[in-house]
C-alpha cells in the first residue's frame, strides 16, 4: 500500500516540466520544485511500510520460522524470534550488526521489533514497531508506527489506522528527514479469501508532513481515496496533493480505475498526462 513510489515519479516530472516551461519564457525564470523532498519521502515511507510487510505473517497467524529465508524481501543473514508467552507479544527481526543483503538488494543492520496484543484480524488489535540502531543502506531509521484495527465500519469493512512518528538520518552527514503520518487503509475486497493476499483491494485516506534535510516544511494530503489494488504495481484512482513550502501545489489524479501509470498533474494551473 505504498503511494511514495509514484510521489517520487510525479515530483521528478514536475520539475523537469516546470524548467522546461522556464526556457520558453525567458522572461520570468522559476526556481524548480524541490525533488529532493519527494525523493527522501519515499524512502522514509518505504522504510516504515516494509516493517509492516515483513511481520505480517506473524500477525496473521501466530506461526513463524526461525529464520526468514523463504520470504520476497529477507536474506539468508536475517534471524527472527516470536515470544508468543506474554501480552503483549513480541517479535524481533534482527539483520545483525553489519550491513545484511536482503532480497531485495537493499542492506540493512539493526532490529526492527514489534509488539502486538492480537490476530491482525482481530478488532483492537494494536502493532507497535520500533527501531534499534536500525539503518537501510546507510541511512538511519528511527521513530515509532502505530497500527491499529479498528474494526468494521458502516460498510461493514475492516479497516486500519496507521500512525508514524519517525525520521531518517540520511548517510554522509545528508541531515535528517522528518516524517510523520496518519492513514485509514479500508480493506474492502478479497476478505472471503483471507490468505489469497492477490486478490485485496484497499482504499487508502489521510495525510503526511514534516521537514526535509534543509529544515523546510512539506505535507501530502489525499482529497480522495486512493484505491490500491494488491496484485498490480500502481494506484489505480484517487487524487492527492503535495505542497511544500515556498512551492506551488501540486494535485494528481491517478485516474479512472485502470492498473496503469497514467496519471494527471495539475501544476502551476497547467495539466499535464505523466507516466509514473
Amino acid at each position: 500500500m505504498k503511494t511514495t513510489r509514484i510521489i517520487t515519479g510525479l515530483m521528478l516530472i514536475a520539475g523537469m516540466t516546470f524548467f522546461y516551461t522556464s526556457c520558453k519564457k525567458e522572461s520570468t525564470p522559476a526556481a524548480k520544485p524541490d525533488t529532493a523532498t519527494a525523493q527522501n519521502n519515499f524512502m522514509a515511507e518505504a522504510a516504515f511500510d516494509n516493517a509492516s510487510q515483513w511481520s505480517d505473517q506473524a500477525m496473521a497467524g501466530h506461526t513463524l520460522k526461525s529464520t526468514l529465508t523463504d520470504t520476497v524481501f529477507m536474506g539468508t543473514c536475517v534471524l527472527a524470534t516470536l515470544d508468543l508467552t506474554t501480552l503483549p507479544y513480541n517479535l524481533v527481526i534482527d539483520f545483525g550488526q553489519t550491513d545484511c543483503q536482503c532480497n531485495d538488494n537493499q542492506y540493512r543492520r539493526g532490529k526492527i521489533i514489534v509488539h502486538f496484543n492480537g490476530s491482525y484480524w482481530a478488532a483492537g488489535t494494536v502493532i507497535t514497531y520500533t527501531f534499534e540502531n536500525y539503518f537501510i543502506n546507510g541511512n538511519e531509521i528511527k521513530g515509532i508506527k502505530i497500527v491499529t484495527n479498528k474494526g468494521r465500519n458502516t460498510a461493514n469493512h475492516l479497516w486500519w489506522e496507521t500512525v508514524v512518528s519517525g525520521s531518517m538520518i540520511k548517510a554522509n552527514n545528508g541531515g535528517t528527514f522528518t516524517w510523520n503520518s496518519t492513514r485509514q487503509h479500508e480493506w474492502t475486497e478479497g476478505e472471503s479469501t483471507q490468505f489469497q493476499w492477490w486478490d485485496d483491494v484497499y482504499l487508502i485516506t489521510g495525510n503526511a508532513h514534516g521537514t526535509n534535510t534543509d529544515g523546510k516544511a512539506y505535507s501530502i494530503n489525499i482529497t480522495s481515496p486512493l484505491k490500491k489494488k494488491l496484485n498490480c504495481e500502481w494506484i489505480a484512482s484517487g487524487v492527492l496533493e503535495i505542497q511544500l513550502q515556498d512551492q506551488p501545489l501540486i494535485t494528481l489524479d491517478y485516474g479512472n480505475g485502470d492498473c496503469d501509470n497514467d496519471a494527471v498533474a495539475t501544476y502551476n494551473g497547467q495539466a499535464y498526462t505523466i507516466q509514473l
